[in-house]
């Protein structure tokens, strides 16, 4: 191959790594309704959902760091490594060892989201692509990796049960173990793209002070993973009644379509963005509100397919949120800090995770359809703080 061509290439090897990572770390969830109903207890299922995020959030908060240190290749390496581990852990089917693969699951998409979102984009910046690009490319392809992992993990469960197969809790682990080790033997030959840098005068995560961070930010970042705790979890719940025998399905569907979404808009966050206002973060919230919205009205409903064009308006927001967010993000951090502060940024980002828990929780007090209805003006509240500081604070170029 020309070695031009080669070097414009380098980034689809590393994207490969994020995509296989991100099948690992969604192909769980469509696969909660068959776990229930083999007759582990909502409170286990729930547990080993949650044993996720126990390897997830300590990761992105520390694996930026150590591709500072030593690498992002090695970093990424190891990343990828742990999520063929994972499945290999997952396939064996004890609670035990399906609490080690979600653990485990967490520290590989940990590593693709934090270091190979980076990765992917000094990769394209050293073929020759605008930054902006490199960024949509990471993007892409983790959001790529949650859906078609949910998405063919479910529909595999539900064929080989459909057929009376053997093994239906098992094979969609397997797949996911074989394309795991196709990545890594991929990104093997890839070359290094940290560059050695003076000792640094500030902390790795000062760019977390900057107003911009904090004010347009984060009021943004917990929506991204709330919007998709509210289209894939909540919805499915909420219309379980009308489903018979097709939840499993219906659900595999709602992720697949919230994620989908998410995917193909991905390309219109990116001409949303500007460098004198945070339009795509402001254009992602009135998405965000109006997908909660009609969310709102799915559960007073209970349609399907209300709940379905919820979790499609609800996905459209998730993707141009993640791609304006990371965006904004490389315009205030420094070189040395980008890989530690998108780490921090989808630390932020799952705790919207823990929406459905909340929810929950209060539905004891107040029904969803009055729940969802709070949200959207919490949303919208979000919105303005993000409008009214939108052309404040702008980061100076390099």
């Amino acid at each position: 191959m020309n070695p031009a061509l080669r070097e414009q290439n380098l980034w689809r090897a590393a994207a490969a790594a994020v995509f296989a990572c991100g099948w690992g770390g969604n192909q769980f969830t469509p696969l909660l309704v068959m776990y229930r109903e083999s007759g582990l207890s909502i409170l286990t299922v729930d547990a080993l959902l949650g044993a996720y995020v126990v390897g997830l959030v300590p990761g992105l908060l520390t694996v930026g760091a150590l591709s500072e240190r030593y690498g992002r290749k090695p970093v990424m390496l190891a990343g990828t490594a742990a999520s063929l581990v994972a499945s290999v852990f997952l396939a064996f089917g004890s609670v035990g060892w399906i609490a080690a693969g979600r653990f485990v699951t967490g520290v590989g998409v940990a590593v693709a989201m934090a270091v190979g979102s980076t990765w992917v984009t000094e990769l394209s910046v050293r073929g020759g692509a605008e930054r902006a690009t490199g960024t949509r490319r990471g993007a892409l392809w983790l959001t790529l990796g949650f859906g078609l992992g949910a998405g063919i993990a479910g529909v595999l469960a539900q064929t080989l049960i459909s057929l009376g197969a053997p093994f239906p809790m098992e094979l969609p682990y397997v797949v996911h173990a074989v394309l795991a080790a196709g990545a890594l033997l991929a990104i093997v030959r890839l070359p290094e793209t940290r560059v050695a840098r003076a000792a640094r005068t500030t902390g790795r995560f000062a760019g977390t002070r900057h107003p911009r961070f904090r004010r347009v930010i984060t009021p943004m970042a917990p929506w991204i993973f709330g919007s998709a705790g509210v289209a894939y979890a909540i919805m499915p719940q909420l219309v379980g009644d009308r489903l018979g025998t097709w939840g499993l399905a219906y659900s595999t569907l709602l992720t697949v379509c919230t994620l989908g979404a998410g995917a193909l808009v991905q390309p219109l966050a990116k001409r949303l963005d500007r460098t004198t206002s945070a339009r795509g973060v402001v254009v992602s919230m009135i998405v965000m509100s109006a997908g909660l919205a009609v969310s709102a009205v799915a559960a007073v409903v209970r349609s399907p397919v209300v709940a379905l064009v919820a979790a499609i308006v609800l996905g459209a927001a998730y993707g141009i949120a993640l791609v304006s967010g990371l965006l904004e993000l490389q315009r205030l951090a420094r070189p040395d800090e980008l890989a530690a502060l998108t780490g921090v940024y989808y630390a932020l980002a799952y705790v919207g995770f823990l929406l459905p828990s909340i929810l929950a929780v209060l539905s004891g007090v107040a029904s969803y359809p009055v729940l969802l209805g709070c949200l959207v003006l919490v949303a919208l509240g979000g919105t303005a703080v993000i409008l009214r500081h939108s052309r404040r604070h702008l980061p100076v170029p390099a």
